[in-house]
């Protein structure tokens, strides 16, 4: 693997934060053995622009703070304890375990887990090749715990996934979002306060947390926990019924107008204020609000997309921007362009696309719901999975009812791991490969959704990767090839034609991509061949060449607008321009109306007929009356100040909250007699813990949250001190009945004191 060298000490270097999809430009400065001195927003981001907020800014935590940190392969011996081994031992272990799984059962039965995080996406863009290798077909990864539903939403209804022009809007509404914690914009805790001060503008949250970005907003509908899908039906029908409907727009752009008018002119208004618990006189303010607007940017996020009718809320939410006319202009929301097909799904009908073997559960954007993952493993089915493959994920602590994820791994055949550190995961693992962290080698995100000029940032490395480690492009070539995928006499003719220059490995390479075996193996193919040829040791970029090729083919544009040329010279100018640049580079800049462009002259779908037949229903469901037994519902996994993704393993970066306490409102502490510190214990039908509370004027009475990243094992692997893992107390069979979500946000709990603070 070719790296850079660590910079001397003193140095500034240039990359990014990893810790939201967001990916900040930072600078750090580096200090003596790698360790990041200081690190502040970098001022030649195109979109950060020197922004960040204060989790990025404790990233020495994640480089340097791991006491877990792998840097050998690692195989499991027969009494679970594990031993080093060298690379080739390792290759040559995990391509045999492999094929002896797809020569017993199938290429099918291996499950691919994982891909990446929020900022290590180029690596996992290198899977694919080792799927087709060894026959894997069924993949999943975090986005099937959070953005499925919404991904078949808008396959349904525009064809294509659509994001929020927060930024130059005039009223912003987020549902189920606090974007001061969760950001999911560029630069949003300043955003969201230019919006605050401009009494032009308005904020609405639906949120049953009087979160910050609550306290900034002009409207907060504090919603009871779970209700969501009421009162954003509530918000839709009042539109309808008070003709404040974008009427010429919607003849003009869409169809289905009259089914879904229909509908929602039979909602009982006032009889779902009330279900949600929300003043119905502010929810109509709302609309009204909504109807008079220039423009109007809607996100939604965890809040509502691991919760309650998840998949039904994202129809809705819908509803109320394209019934406004909010698309394609400025402010609203729009199509974006990008190098990869994030979030796209081809939207059949419900029940009618690819299922997963077992339990036949709805696969969409290519992912099996992470909520289905251990069925399909314990059972005694023919097709059920057998062996797992895992890169940079870490299901055994992030999915659904962890105990029983851990007894699912143990059943597998072969497991194989990549990663930095001993994860939860790694330990249940029969090979654990040791990767380069994402500031020891070249890599890039995928969550490029900026418009209209959007951005692309190839990170550079920091400092140099310890011996016995390698990238994962690295990794998944030499199974590749250990496998007997791809060998020299294969490599021969484009190792030869990149040597003249891309144009040559253009005319070698591209027709090459008509045969199958090729086509399915081209990111080893590229990373072999015209990777060497890139400067600085840039290997791993070489997938991106025809993703700037494709990207210039498809948004010729805005690649020419970005400053790139027309025809082939575009991809080639901005493939140059990103692996060059150091501070990210602006792939597209897009003229307004390009998002309909995108739609390819499709009209927008208001009536997705399976899903307005459930916003009917809702009507005629019984009543949702509270549960002795289950008088709280606990929020699984809030993000608060000081939580980030589980890549950051040492708890010495949380300056406060460091145990993770549980939130509850002070009605509810007062009436269990409890304050701050005082501990109690939690139970759901998932498990039982004890925690400290923290009493809150920000909560609803009868609702809990606990933060995400907590309960983290040590290098030992205990998890004393490291608060509570809130997968420990959830369940796999709370779930969407359409995408198969989780709903982590409304999990029925009880609390009962069990000791005072002492």
């Amino acid at each position: 693997m070719t790296t850079t060298l660590t910079p001397p000490a003193g140095t500034w270097k240039t990359n990014a934060c990893i810790l939201c999809e967001c990916n900040c430009g930072i600078d750090i400065l580096v200090g003596t053995d790698g360790v990041f001195d200081k690190i502040r927003g970098d001022k030649l981001h195109p979109t950060s622009a020197g922004y960040t907020c204060n989790k990025a800014l404790q990233l020495n935590h994640y480089q340097n703070g791991a006491s877990d940190r792998i840097t050998r392969p690692m195989r499991r011996r027969a009494d679970g304890t594990y031993e080093e081994v060298d690379w080739d031992t390792a290759i040559r272990d995990v391509a045999t375990g492999l094929k002896r799984v797809q020569e017993a059962h199938g290429g099918a039965s291996i499950f691919y887990y994982g891909g990446g995080g929020q900022g290590n996406h180029l690596g996992g863009a290198y899977a694919p090749a080792t799927m087709h290798a060894f026959g894997m077909r069924y993949r999943s990864s975090a986005l099937a715990q959070e953005k499925t539903g919404e991904f078949w939403v808008n396959a349904r209804m525009l064809g294509a996934p659509n994001r929020a022009d927060i930024e130059h809007c005039e009223v912003a509404l987020f549902i189920g979002k606090n974007p001061y914690q969760s950001h999911g914009f560029p630069r949003a805790r300043a955003v969201l306060k230019e919006i605050g001060k401009d009494p032009a503008r308005s904020m609405i949250v639906i949120d049953p947390v009087r979160s910050e970005t609550a306290e900034l907003a002009d409207f907060h509908l504090q919603v009871r926990p779970g209700t969501d899908i009421y009162v954003v039906t509530a918000l839709a029908a009042i539109l309808v019924q008070d003709g404040l409907i974008a009427f010429e727009w919607l003849a003009e752009h869409a169809e289905g107008l009259d089914a879904v008018s229909a509908v929602l002119q039979g909602v009982d208004v006032p009889a779902y204020c009330a279900i949600s618990d929300v003043d119905e006189s502010l929810v109509r303010a709302c609309a009204a609000r909504i109807a008079a607007a220039s423009s109007v940017a809607v996100l939604e996020d965890l809040g509502v997309q691991m919760n309650r009718d998840s998949t039904l809320v994202s129809y809705v939410e819908k509803l109320i921007w394209l019934l406004t006319g909010n698309f394609g202009k400025e402010g609203a929301q729009y199509v974006f362009s990008g190098l990869a097909s994030i979030g796209r799904d081809r939207g059949h009908v419900f029940g009618t696309g690819p299922t997963s073997p077992v339990v036949g559960a709805p696969i969409i954007g290519g992912l099996v719901p992470c909520n289905v993952i251990a069925d399909e493993i314990l059972c005694d089915h023919p097709d059920r999975y057998r062996a797992m493959f895992v890169e940079s994920a870490n299901p055994a602590h992030s999915l659904a009812d962890s105990a029983r994820m851990r007894e699912a791994i143990a059943a597998l055949e072969f497991v194989v791991v990549i990663d930095v550190a001993m994860t939860e995961t790694a330990r249940l693992a029969d090979y654990i490969l040791p990767a380069a962290t994402q500031f020891e080698k070249f890599e890039a995100t995928f969550f490029n959704f900026d418009f209209p000029r959007n951005i692309f940032h190839l990170r550079h490395p920091v400092v140099e990767p310890p011996d016995g480690v390698l990238s994962e492009p690295e990794i998944h070539a030499r199974l590749v090839e250990a496998a007997g995928e791809l060998t020299d006499d294969d490599y021969a003719p484009f190792r030869d034609a990149a040597a003249q220059g891309r144009m040559a490995f253009a005319q070698a390479f591209l027709p090459a991509m008509a045969d199958p075996r090729l086509e399915r193996l081209a990111p080893v193919l590229l990373f072999r061949t015209l990777g060497p040829t890139l400067p600085n040791g840039a290997d791993a970029a070489a997938l991106l060449w025809p993703a700037a090729h494709e990207c210039a083919r498809k948004n010729p544009v805005g690649v020419e607008r970005a400053g790139y040329g027309t025809g082939l010279e575009a991809g080639e100018n901005l493939f140059e321009a990103i692996v060059t640049g150091d501070h990210g580079v602006v792939i597209t800049d897009d003229p307004q109306d390009e998002s309909w462009r995108r739609l390819n002259g499709r009209k927008i779908q208001l009536d997705v007929p399976e899903l307005l037949a459930a916003v009917a229903g809702l009507a005629d469901r019984t009543s949702d009356a509270d549960d002795a037994e289950w008088p709280f519902v606990l929020s699984a996994g809030e993000r608060r100040a000081f939580t980030a993704n589980t890549i950051m393993r040492d708890p010495r970066w949380r300056k406060r909250d460091s145990g993770g306490t549980l939130r509850m409102s002070t009605t509810d502490a007062e009436r269990l007699g409890v304050v701050g510190g005082d501990r109690v214990r939690l139970t759901t039908k998932g498990g039982s813990a004890e925690v400290a509370v923290e009493p809150t004027d920000r909560m609803r009475s009868g609702h809990v949250s606990l933060p995400n990243g907590f309960g983290l094992s040590s290098a030992g692997g205990g998890t004393a001190g490291s608060g509570i893992a809130p997968n420990e107390l959830t369940s796999t069979t709370d779930r969407d009945e359409w995408a198969g979500t989780p709903w982590h946000k409304h999990v029925a709990a009880r609390v009962e004191v069990v000791a005072e603070r002492a």
